[in-house]
């Protein structure tokens, strides 16, 4: 079960969500068929859930999202970035 700590960013909520964030957010750039990412989601489940107020977890589906994967030059996935103060 994904934790509720967990933000799904869309280009819709990136700006609102990660560029205007108080706190560094660790964003997460996958897939559902990707293995690798299911792998890794217990870990962020659990970063994101000790973290919380101090760090924000969030996750963009590059299927959905690929303009907004491309713009960050996201070639293979899963792609971990950290935005502190928007950048």
């Amino acid at each position: 079960m994904a934790s509720l700590n967990i933000v799904q960013i869309s280009r819709g909520n990136f700006d609102a969500e990660v560029k205007q964030s108080p706190v560094p957010v660790l964003v997460d750039f996958w897939a559902e068929w990707c293995g690798p990412c299911k792998a890794i989601a217990p870990l962020l489940d659990a970063v994101a859930d000790a973290n919380a107020g101090k760090l924000k977890v969030a996750k963009v589906n590059v299927d959905d999202n690929q303009e907004l994967a491309a713009e960050y030059g996201v070639r293979a996935i899963p792609t971990l970035f950290i935005f502190k103060n928007g950048a």
